[in-house]
């Protein structure tokens, strides 16, 4: 056994510092995902490549991300997304910030707003129940041990049902995760979401 550490160089492409697998090397299910990705947003997201890493771990986190994304009467798929960001950008998560960012663009159909809600939620003239998703979400990322009975209450408050708050709470935490794994290995945001849902 060798005692040699492995040296580690990051991926010109995904920025990442684990190896990246070859697509080729990949279990069935996974390089159907990849070409799904590919048929639907015309490239592979790097998350995607990454978490490849350890392929039954990317199978287990992509179908709790599917879970989660499942829109609701009074959680959109946008509400969603904006949770994405806000949880992000107190993280300060690039990669997450500029994927979800796009995904917040093109859902709201509107990339003023989502630009603005990825850049300061509290500035963006989100209405009264919006603010208080943010808010909450925010507040579990940055002061997790503050949360209470009374943040939940806001939630309630705003017409999500405890089953929706029971979602933006684990959403926010997925993406506490996500956002950590992102940075723990470098990972770059593909080119293609930076110009995904803008107006000409």
């Amino acid at each position: 056994m060798s005692n040699v550490a492995p040296t580690i160089e990051a991926s010109a492409e995904t920025g990442s510092w684990f190896p990246v697998p070859d697509e080729s090397d990949l279990p069935d299910g996974l390089r159907g995902l990849f070409a799904k990705a590919r048929e639907r947003l015309g490239f592979v997201p790097n998350v995607f490549r990454v978490y490849a890493f350890r392929p039954e771990r990317l199978s287990a986190w992509f179908a709790h991300f599917r879970q989660l994304h499942e829109p609701t009467a009074h959680l959109s798929a946008a509400d969603r997304e904006m949770i994405a960001v806000v949880v992000s950008a107190a993280n300060g998560c690039l990669y997450c910030l500029v994927a979800h960012g796009a995904a917040l663009r093109a859902e709201l159909d509107d990339p003023v707003l989502g630009e603005r809600v990825s850049y300061d939620w509290r500035r963006a003239g989100l209405d009264s129940r919006r603010a208080a998703i943010c808010a909450y979400a925010e507040k579990l990322t940055l002061r997790p041990r503050e949360v209470t009975r009374d943040d939940l209450q806001t939630l309630l408050d705003a017409g999500l049902t405890l089953e929706e708050a029971w979602d933006v709470a684990e959403i926010s935490a997925m993406y506490n995760l996500t956002n950590r794994m992102a940075m723990a290995t470098n990972m770059l945001p593909n080119p293609e979401y930076s110009a995904e849902a803008r107006r000409s």
